[in-house]
């Protein structure tokens, strides 16, 4: 794929009221969006379809809302306070800071945010010769230190020295699954194997921030903590590795080919396995997802930090544990992102006119329906479609155009991925019929008024 897809995916965003720059009346504010009209409405249904597959087909798996600020020994149990960190360098002459290993990836040199100083810093001066600033072009680079990634905030903190008492916004999710474990087993039925997921913000610092919404200071999760018996976690591990990796095809209707798996060499120290799900977006394969098999670390840290008892114990042998977890991580943000490049189109039609149409799976599409008067200037057919377009409302996201001419307003609506366009006109004022248009195959047909409902269910579940 080539870059030149990603600035249309980044102008189609903004024109079709996707994807918004944060604050733009004044600048805009650097890796930082905000999710327009339509954007909201695709998030959503993204949401929806990860929340059905992990949570409402599966009997042992739970959901949770926790809070974005959590007590500051949270994070210093989970590591983070200390090593929640990437590699930076700053330019001496413009003082550009730019993260290096990602400055290394671009010259072609594989490097690992989880690598010491010393093998970075070894890796730059390997290439130094390559290295130039993308602001100034200039070649004198400090040397790489390690930046800490947690968002500090004042939050009931009324001095003026955040240092003595700082407050975090949560860096990961996962998190306050961990710090629920026990309030989870107490109020539920469940029984280990069990999992508890969640959808929610997190924030990171980030040095370099890149890619649209690949990379951002402000995302959301998508997150499942699956809590077993240590022997267990090997084939759970490998059982969840394959329903994620099906979600993708079967869920969201990605091509096999876009999608591959990459594995962690380089494992943070409790970590028993790290895979990734990557994506073939616009700049290449990129992380979409994580699986992770995190032994029983997250767990006894807490345990340890909180002085409070974490472990399981099983009623049928009577012995007690500290649960392995599995975690299946995915990015809102990056799949959503994921999506526009998969199903953004552009159509060659007859004398030479193109059309842009997102051919999104009907359960993703943020309007389902959308109902059309023939002209705007006939009262009988604005209120024939409003009739139909309240009858609908209930039933299906909705939206009623009565705008341009019927061709501009089937193409503002293919844009969208818009599945069924409907259009009330003469005839129907006679025989109670409707045109319904689809989307992918512009194939129109007429249905009756009184059916439209139903037959409308049965295409959008046909998906």
């Amino acid at each position: 794929m080539e870059q030149n897809l990603l600035k249309k995916i980044i102008s189609f965003s903004k024109r079709r009221g996707f994807i918004f720059p944060c604050s733009e009346i004044y600048g805009g504010f650097s890796a930082v969006y905000d999710y327009g009209p339509y954007g909201v409405e695709l998030a959503n249904n993204i949401k929806s379809a990860w929340w059905k597959t992990m949570v409402q087909e599966n009997e042992n798996i739970i959901g949770l809302d926790s809070a974005i600020f959590m007590h500051p020994k949270v994070w210093q149990a989970s590591g983070h306070v200390a090593g929640f960190s990437d590699p930076l360098v700053e330019c001496k002459k413009c003082h550009t800071r730019i993260r290096a290993d990602h400055f290394l990836e671009e010259i072609g040199i594989w490097a690992d945010e989880k690598m010491s100083e010393i093998e970075i810093n070894k890796l730059l001066d390997e290439n130094k010769d390559k290295l130039k600033c993308p602001k100034c072009g200039e070649n004198n680079f400090s040397k790489a230190k390690k930046f800490n990634l947690l968002v500090k905030s004042n939050l009931g903190n009324f001095t003026s020295d955040w240092d003595k008492s700082p407050v975090y916004l949560r860096g990961e999710t996962c998190q306050g699954i961990y710090v629920n474990f026990k309030n989870v087993l107490d109020s539920t039925r469940q029984k280990i194997p069990f999992g508890i997921a969640q959808i929610g913000k997190a924030f990171r610092n980030e040095i370099t921030a890149r890619q649209f919404i690949f990379r951002q200071r402000e995302f959301t999760q998508m997150e499942m903590q699956f809590f077993v018996h240590p022997e267990k976690a090997k084939e759970n591990y490998e059982r969840w590795k394959k329903k994620r990796w099906k979600f993708y095809l079967d869920n969201l209707k990605f091509k096999e080919k876009n999608l591959k798996w990459h594995q962690h060499k380089n494992l943070v120290f409790y970590a028993k396995e790290a895979w990734d799900i990557e994506y073939n977006f616009p700049f290449g394969f990129k992380e979409i997802e994580g699986i992770h098999n995190r032994g029983n670390y997250d767990l006894t840290q807490h345990s340890k930090f909180s002085q409070k008892d974490l472990s399981y114990r099983d009623n049928k042998t009577k012995k007690e544990y500290i649960p392995y977890i599995i975690e299946t991580s995915a990015g809102l943000d990056r799949t959503l992102l994921a999506v526009l490049t998969e199903f953004y189109t552009e159509e060659k039609l007859e004398k030479g006119k193109t059309r842009i149409v997102l051919k999104l799976p009907k359960n993703l599409a943020p309007i389902k329906v959308a109902v059309f008067p023939l002209l705007r200037n006939r009262p009988e057919l604005i209120d024939k479609a409003r009739k139909i377009f309240n009858s609908l409302k209930p039933e299906f996201m909705c939206e009623f155009d009565d705008n341009d001419n019927i061709g501009k307003r089937y193409r503002r609506q293919d844009e969208i991925g818009t599945p069924y366009c409907i259009t009330v006109d003469f005839d129907t004022l006679q025989d109670n019929t409707v045109t319904v248009r689809d989307r992918d195959t512009m194939q129109q047909e007429r249905i009756k008024i009184e059916e439209l409902t139903d037959k409308l269910h049965k295409k959008l579940n046909n998906n």
